[in-house]
């Protein structure tokens, strides 16, 4: 997985009842756009430390306008 700041990290989740989450990262502490990440979580408006796994994905902020302008 690889991210710039300014991507979005979207969370899937792995079970019907998971909700889907997504955060704005701020910052990438791997070497070329790898985890972990600084991500702004959009739903609380708090800031973690990230290694996604299994049901995240990273978005482009123009492929995040489109995702929310459908």
């Amino acid at each position: 997985m690889k991210a710039a700041p300014g991507d979005w990290l979207m969370i899937e989740g792995t079970h019907l009842s998971d909700r889907k989450r997504h955060g704005l990262i701020l910052e990438v502490h791997g070497p070329d756009g790898s985890p972990p990440y600084l991500v702004r979580w959009d739903d609380t408006e708090t800031e973690t430390l990230v290694i996604p796994s299994t049901g995240a994905h990273i978005l482009t902020p123009e492929q995040m306008k489109q995702t929310h302008s459908n």
